[in-house]
Formats: C-alpha cells, sequence, structure tokens
C-alpha cells in the first residue's frame, strides 16, 4: 500500500479541494490518503460522505496535533 499524503497548509484554500479529490480518486480501493491541514476538515469530511462513493466513512480519522494541524486519514473502499 503506497503512503498517499499531502500537506495543504502552504495550499491557497481554493486548491486545495481540487487536489484533494483528484488524489483520492487515484487511489486503490484499500488505500487511504493522509492530509496535513491548518483547520478542521469537517466541511471535506461531509462533502466526500456526501459525494464520493469510494469514501469509507466509518474508517474516516482525524486528529489535532496543533492549534493549526490537523492530520485526517481518507480511507477508500
Amino acid at each position: 500500500m503506497a503512503d498517499n499524503t499531502l500537506d495543504l497548509r502552504d495550499l491557497p484554500p481554493a486548491k486545495r479541494h481540487p487536489l484533494i479529490f483528484e488524489t483520492f480518486d487515484s487511489l486503490e480501493s484499500g488505500e487511504t490518503l493522509t492530509i496535513i491541514n491548518d483547520h478542521e476538515p469537517a466541511p471535506l469530511y461531509y462533502q466526500m460522505a456526501a459525494e464520493v462513493d469510494s469514501f469509507d466513512v466509518d474508517r474516516y480519522e482525524v486528529n489535532q496535533l496543533g492549534p493549526e494541524e490537523f492530520v485526517a486519514i481518507l480511507p477508500k473502499r
């Protein structure tokens, strides 16, 4: 299984979701995408849960490591 990690903290907000969706789409079933973000990725979670059938909402995880460091694991079915 490949390590698929995106550190989004230095990207402009308008470029983040397109990159996440493009990268997630390229994953194989069973792989995960890890994102590092400067805020809670709740809007992304809700968007993926509503729009991406292969997003495994039951295995989604998010951890806050610092005031502006959130790590989310986006699993693909």
